[in-house]
C-alpha cells in the first residue's frame, strides 16, 4: 500500500495499513478534526475501543505512546509522533441526528460524519456495514471534560502543519472522515483539508 493524498473536509478515505507501516494524518491549515475508526483487517468484530484504550493507559487523551487498544485487548497501533500533544476519543463523530439535538432542526440537512463513514465503508463493500461504526478517535479535536463530568467542544489545540503519526501493531483498517463540521468550533467553524502519508517499516 503507498498512500499519499489529501482529503478535503467533509470527505473521507478507508484502506488496510500493514503490520509495521506508519501512517502520518497532518492537519494542513490548523483547527482541524479528523475523526478515526480501526480494525483488524482480518477481523472486523475486534475493532478500536475507546473504554479499554483509557482504562489501560489511565488517560482520558491520546498523544505519544498511546496503544488503541481493540474490544479484545490487542494493541491495533501505536501513537509514535505527535506534535500536537492531545487528541479525543469521547466526543464521537457528529451525526444528522446529533446535530439536529444540539444545534437545533436547521441543522438537520447538512453532511456529517457518521455520513461520511457510511459512503466509505459501501465503497469498500468487504463486510462492513452500519453496525461496525463504534467508538472513534478523534484526531486534532479539543473536547474537555468538565469538573461535572459533562463534555465541551472547544477551539482545537493543533495548527498548520501539526501531525500525528500511527504505526499499526497488525494488519489494520482504518477509516477517516475529514470531518464536515460547521457548528461548534471543533473546526474553527472552517473545515479544511488534511492529507494522509504513509512510510515504510
Amino acid at each position: 500500500m503507498t498512500v499519499d493524498l489529501v482529503v478535503p473536509p467533509g470527505a473521507g478515505w478507508i484502506g488496510e495499513v500493514p503490520a509495521g507501516q506508519r501512517l502520518r494524518i497532518t492537519d494542513l491549515y490548523g483547527n482541524q478534526a479528523v475523526d478515526t475508526l480501526l480494525y483488524d483487517a482480518h477481523d472486523y468484530a475486534n475493532r478500536y475501543s475507546a473504554v479499554d484504550t483509557i482504562r489501560e493507559q489511565g488517560s482520558l487523551y491520546l498523544t505519544t505512546g498511546s496503544r488503541l487498544l481493540s474490544v479484545d485487548g490487542d494493541v491495533l497501533a501505536t501513537i509514535v509522533e505527535d506534535t500536537c500533544g492531545r487528541h479525543d476519543t469521547v466526543g464521537g463523530a457528529c451525526a444528522k441526528e446529533s446535530n439536529v439535538v444540539r444545534y437545533g432542526m436547521s441543522t438537520r440537512h447538512q453532511h456529517a460524519c457518521r455520513t461520511t463513514f457510511l459512503r466509505q465503508i459501501a465503497l469498500w463493500g468487504d463486510g462492513l456495514t452500519k453496525r461496525d461504526l463504534t467508538h472513534n478517535i478523534n484526531f486534532f479535536m479539543n473536547v474537555p471534560l468538565t469538573p461535572a463530568g459533562g463534555l465541551t467542544f472547544e477551539d482545537g489545540v493543533s495548527a498548520p502543519g501539526k501531525y500525528v503519526e500511527l504505526r499499526a501493531e497488525r494488519d489494520i483498517l482504518l477509516l477517516i472522515s475529514n470531518c464536515p463540521q460547521i457548528n461548534n468550533p471543533c473546526n474553527g467553524y472552517d473545515p479544511t483539508p488534511i492529507s494522509l502519508t504513509d512510510f515504510a517499516p
